[in-house]
């Protein structure tokens, strides 16, 4: 069990549409307490399983589960290493096209009828404030993530670049995926509830409430560029590994990872 204090809280500088988690950051690594949920085994599992597939290891962060005690009290969460460079920050793209335009990013896109040009316009926004080359292909990447693994806030508060001490911008790896796999039990998914009905419930934030919707656009302007290699067995295998949540929880997840994998096959190497 880890023990945390208060002097290692931080505060959260991104907004999300699900309220802020308790956050510390101890040395080198981040932890956060779970919030509505299951967060801590869903990042677990994000992340591990994007080691089986063709993303760089610098790509993406990796979460594993723990158990945080903080004043009196125990939580479940997650912890992963620090990805920030010293005097590096991170900048979400609604704080940067704010910062530039003075108005609200997420506003301007859907001022925008069609998805493909919502899609295009936060891709060449972000290329002429940036300076980043190809950030279609990584919004395709960051689309397919959160179609796969269905993580319901993604949002403009919710990407970010690292800007460095020069000014100079770069690519931020993947995180944040603890709004994923159904992981907020405590409002829109209880574990009383049908699973097949919370998939076809849960809804996309970024360009439109449909993912598939989202990811077609994204796919048609800028191709597709994930692919895995994962089975049932590696996703039972991650599962049995994870030593602090429960086995109607995991079941649930392995449910949805099962179905996704089966919806999703044209993501997958042939054979597997």
């Amino acid at each position: 069990m880890t023990e945390l204090f208060e002097n290692e809280r931080m505060g959260e500088d991104r907004q999300s549409s699900k309220g802020n988690q308790l956050k510390w950051k101890s040395g080198h690594l981040w932890h956060k307490a779970d919030y509505t949920g299951y967060e801590g085994l869903a990042e677990y599992m994000v992340s591990s399983l994007l080691g089986y597939s063709n993303l760089g290891e610098e790509e993406y962060i990796v979460y594993r589960t723990e158990e945080i005690r903080y004043r009196q009290t125990v939580y479940q969460g997650c912890v992963s290493e620090d990805f920030m460079p010293d005097g590096c920050q991170l900048i979400t793209l609604e704080r940067l096209f704010l910062n530039c335009y003075g108005e609200s990013l997420n506003r301007r896109i859907y001022s925008l009828a069609d998805i493909k040009d919502r899609v295009r316009f936060l891709v060449e926004q972000t290329e002429r404030l940036t300076g980043l080359k190809d950030f279609g292909i990584y919004m395709s990447k960051m689309l397919t993530l959160d179609a796969f693994f269905l993580n319901e806030d993604r949002h403009t508060h919710n990407m970010a670049v690292i800007q460095d001490e020069a000014g100079g911008f770069h690519y931020c790896p993947f995180f944040d995926h603890g709004a994923a796999l159904l992981a907020d039990t405590t409002m829109d998914f209880p574990l009383t509830a049908d699973v097949e009905a919370c998939m076809q419930n849960v809804k996309a934030k970024t360009f439109c409430r449909d993912f598939d919707e989202q990811l077609d656009a994204a796919e048609e302007l800028y191709g597709y560029h994930i692919h895995f290699s994962f089975d049932r067995k590696d996703i039972v295998g991650l599962l049995e590994k994870e030593p602090y949540y429960p086995k109607k929880i995991k079941e649930r997840v392995e449910w949805v990872l099962t179905e996704q994998r089966r919806k999703y096959s044209y993501l997958f190497y042939s054979g597997v």
